[in-house]
């Protein structure tokens, strides 16, 4: 029998109208245009007062730039990357905007968006590469705004706080410089059967089924489960990475997954704010309105003022 989870009505509401979209046929092209149908009902219309662009670049993939219609600060915007979820095989540049564009005027800043390749078609480690190209792009100022290199940061959600993980870890051992702050939202960060796994095996809009077939997909080869990269908890040594914020759903089967990395973290004495979720479930930050879903954006911002300086 399925355990039956203590959400709120409005909470539960979000459930039910999240898996209204729901697509029996497994095919991935039929999953992508379920998951693409579900985000934009809840992507609201475009605000006024931001620019927003894409650009196609050889060898990157393609970006969304968000930003004011203001000019630009003297020493250029403060940015963020922002790296969707979707277990990296749904999603893309739009399915995310409900918060990208949210980004861009609340911090007064340039938010970059990456279309990164998908698995199965592209495993890892082709979504990281096409992250950490756009990054160091983003870094030398070639994507046609002018960033403030002291104030650009890393943001994901799920597969995309993975990436988010992983990139910081990669530019730490590259000796590049590092992002002055990583927000993760419940992120996917390791494979180990923690007991969130188990106690949430069925939760609502991600189970263990659904996270085991998600890593299947982007981490086909069994060597790859070991690299850092791929599973950011692989890691021996976290030293020396930038401050975070990490974000759970008390009712995921990956919350211990964010709440051991900012463990590590601390061990390391690398600054984390962990945010523990209680009543939310996976995919919650699409819910707007919701009460305990408003408390972690009101987090979400102070965290990321924070580590712009604003």
């Amino acid at each position: 029998m399925a355990r039956r989870y203590p959400l709120s009505d409005a909470l539960q509401a979000f459930v039910a109208r999240t898996r209204s979209y729901a697509e029996s046929d497994p095919s991935i092209t039929a999953q992508r245009a379920a998951y693409e149908r579900m985000a934009a009902a809840f992507t609201p219309p475009r605000p006024p007062g931001l620019r927003i662009s894409e650009l196609c670049l050889d060898r990157l993939p393609t970006v969304r730039l968000y930003r004011p219609t203001d000019l630009p600060p003297a020493t250029g915007w403060p940015t963020v990357l922002y790296l969707h979820g979707g277990g990296w095989m749904l999603g893309g540049l739009g399915s995310h905007e409900f918060i990208t564009a949210e980004l861009a005027l609340e911090l007064g800043a340039l938010v970059v968006a990456v279309d990164y390749r998908l698995a199965p078609e592209h495993p890892y480690p082709a979504a990281l590469d096409d992250c950490l190209a756009v990054w160091r792009r983003l870094r030398n100022g070639s994507l046609g705004e002018p960033v403030d290199t002291s104030r650009l940061l890393v943001m994901g959600d799920s597969a995309g706080g993975n990436l988010a993980a992983a990139l910081c870890l990669a530019l730490r051992e590259a000796g590049e410089p590092l992002p002055c702050g990583q927000a993760l939202v419940y992120p996917a960060l390791g494979d180990t059967q923690t007991p969130s796994r188990n106690s949430c095996a069925d939760a609502p809009l991600l189970s263990r089924t659904d996270l085991d077939a998600c890593l299947a997909a982007y981490l086909p080869h069994a060597g790859d489960r070991r690299d850092p990269l791929a599973l950011p908890l692989r890691a021996r040594d976290f030293r020396g990475l930038p401050p975070a914020f990490v974000a759970v759903a008390e009712f995921d089967p990956l919350r211990d997954d964010g709440e051991r990395y900012c463990e590590a973290l601390h061990e390391a004495d690398v600054d984390a704010e962990f945010f523990p979720g209680v009543g939310l479930v996976h995919g919650a930050l699409r819910a707007r309105g919701v009460e305990e879903v408003e408390t972690l954006y009101r987090a979400l911002y102070q965290a990321l003022r924070g580590f712009l300086g604003n």
